[in-house]
């Protein structure tokens, strides 16, 4: 298993030629504008908040919700106006963002069956391991073969639900919070959030000299 500089799994199809997505994203957008779904403007608009954002944005929703339990509810329930409370206003054409939370007894995973629908106006751009076709054929038939390769060994006793995104319906994972954390602050919780356990193909990082659960 390989990984990149700061830490996250990088699949070994990461290489894949991707200017296929490219060539597909323009058509998709000129086919958008000539239909008067959307205008240019509005593209741009959500492109320029797409590079705005990363995970470390998607990790501090996590921890807020870590350490306030009325914001999870809310952000379970209805998470487009619970992200508006901390900031993360999001487009009224951004898709709709569905947030589940990982427990002792499930475990979600997110994939993209079609293509790569991913949450982009909360957590920027999706890895390139997320877009390979081993990933999105594999996740679906084999998600517990998949974790194992991300270094996630999870308990026969847990549920796993694979989640399939759509143009219309995207996932973010709420990760459970590691053990032993207590003590930490709302910005070192952030810190353990990973974007790959926001996807559900790991845990959060534990802090050393606390063991995993």
């Amino acid at each position: 298993m390989s990984e990149s500089h700061d830490g996250e799994h990088v699949h070994p199809e990461s290489g894949e030629d991707l200017s296929l997505y490219a060539r597909r994203a323009q058509a998709i957008e000129a086919l958008l504008v000539e239909k008067s779904v959307c205008s240019t403007a509005e593209v741009d608009q959500m492109m320029s908040l797409v590079e705005s954002r990363s995970p470390s944005d998607g990790a501090k929703v996590v921890a807020h919700a870590w350490t306030d339990p009325e914001f999870k509810a809310r952000l379970l329930a209805d998470p487009q106006s619970a992200l508006a409370e901390i900031g993360y206003s999001l487009p009224d054409t951004t898709p709709k963002l569905a947030v589940v939370e990982n427990t002792e007894q499930v475990h979600h995973m997110v994939v993209c069956t079609l293509c790569s629908c991913y949450p982009r106006a909360l957590l920027g751009r999706p890895p390139d391991w997320y877009k390979s076709f081993s990933y999105r054929s594999r996740a679906v038939v084999d998600p517990r073969g998949v974790m194992r390769e991300f270094g996630l060994e999870l308990s026969n006793s847990v549920e796993v639900q694979v989640l399939d995104s759509t143009a219309d319906l995207r996932y973010l994972v709420l990760p459970r919070r590691p053990d032993g954390t207590d003590n930490l602050s709302e910005a070192e919780l952030a810190k353990l959030v990973s974007r790959d356990s926001m996807i559900g193909v790991t845990n959060p990082h534990v802090p050393e000299g606390i063991a995993a659960s």
